[in-house]
């Protein structure tokens, strides 16, 4: 026990690195599979071919994978950023693909019938998706994108292995140190990241009852 209170400093700020990877990330994959999903909705074939692909490409390429692809590949075509920034990106690559498929099914358990009442009436595409379609389509996918933002937690221990000093690079530090304190700094560390998946569960709940009063 008494390791976990002697490097208490050093597994918070692992943990605040963690959370940074996790806000950073989810946001850019909020809204870049958002934009994925309305690409793959769209009249415009090129744009569905183009959002098909990346979506494809990201789900069925391990996170691993292109984890080495930002953080080796991108430098050799002269692309430098530090290893968070690379982490972030490599996540919100990741993880924006199922975001996209999560709100594409959303979008299609919106009744059709809205859609074309809308088009009847005169509205472009852009405004029958953002104004009518889209906000009955977020309200029905909280649940999926919920459970997408709790592997997104738990995905951004892939980022110790590229030199990130979230909390698994931490634990791991710590385990080097302290062997005989494997089960205490295993247990503390498990702790803080389900602290984090009950404070986001709680949040998408609140959410989800919220928007369920405005509906």
């Amino acid at each position: 026990m008494n390791v976990l209170a002697d490097n208490a400093g050093e597994i918070l700020e692992g943990f605040w690195k963690t959370i940074q990877l996790f806000v950073l990330s989810g946001v850019a994959s909020l809204v870049l599979g958002t934009v994925l999903a309305s690409m793959r909705v769209s009249p415009i074939p090129v744009l569905r071919g183009a959002a098909a692909v990346f979506v494809h490409v990201a789900r069925n390429t391990p996170l691993v994978l292109i984890f080495i692809i930002f953080v080796f590949g991108f430098p050799t075509v002269g692309i430098q950023f530090s290893f968070f920034t690379f982490a972030v990106l490599a996540l919100t690559a990741y993880t924006s693909a199922f975001i996209c498929e999560a709100v594409r099914s959303g979008i299609n358990a919106v009744s059709a019938g809205q859609a074309e009442a809308a088009r009847a009436l005169g509205m472009t595409f852009r405004q029958n998706l953002t104004l009518i379609v889209l906000p009955q389509a977020t309200r029905s996918a909280i649940p999926p994108i919920t459970n997408i933002l709790i592997a997104l937690v738990r995905n951004t221990a892939v980022a110790e292995a590229f030199g990130v000093t979230e909390a698994s690079y931490v634990m791991s530090g710590l385990l080097r140190d302290h062997a005989d304190s494997l089960y205490w700094i295993f247990f503390g560390i498990a702790g803080g990241y389900m602290l984090i998946v009950f404070v986001l569960t709680a949040f998408a709940a609140w959410l989800e009852r919220r928007v369920a009063v405005l509906r």
